[in-house]
């Protein structure tokens, strides 16, 4: 299960994230199959069309399976890094912002609402 394997800080990020998501009125729900908590209905405390933090997507509308499936691997990168892959993810993003942010092609760039240019399609995650 992504929301609770990986290094330690990346569990202490999926609790923090719950507990932020249940604080701005989201709604928690568990997605057996990308082993991920989703979290809807929020109006704000998120980037983009959704954010990944520790093994939670923080979205405001339910997502697809094509865009879960992208924020699944961002879930996994929060396994690899713990609370470093915030970081490392915003030094990226600065450096190479949208498509061209190498988390976010690991994440896959069509599940992710990214065009090849580089430009989102539509609201998609992080």
């Amino acid at each position: 299960m992504r929301a609770s394997r990986g290094v330690p800080g990346a569990r202490v990020a999926t609790l923090v994230a719950l507990a932020w998501s249940r604080l701005l009125g989201g709604s928690v729900s568990f997605d057996d199959e990308f082993g991920m908590f989703v979290c809807t209905g929020m109006r704000t405390g998120f980037a983009r069309g959704g954010t990944t933090v520790g093994g939670v997507f923080l979205t405001r509308r339910p997502p697809t399976r094509r865009l879960l499936r992208h924020e699944a691997v961002h879930a996994d990168q929060w396994a690899r890094h713990g609370l470093g892959f915030a970081v490392r993810y915003l030094c990226e993003e600065l450096r190479n912002p949208g498509a061209r942010n190498r988390f976010e092609i690991e994440a896959g760039l069509t599940d992710g609402g990214y065009r090849a240019a580089g430009e989102i399609t539509r609201p998609g995650g992080s």
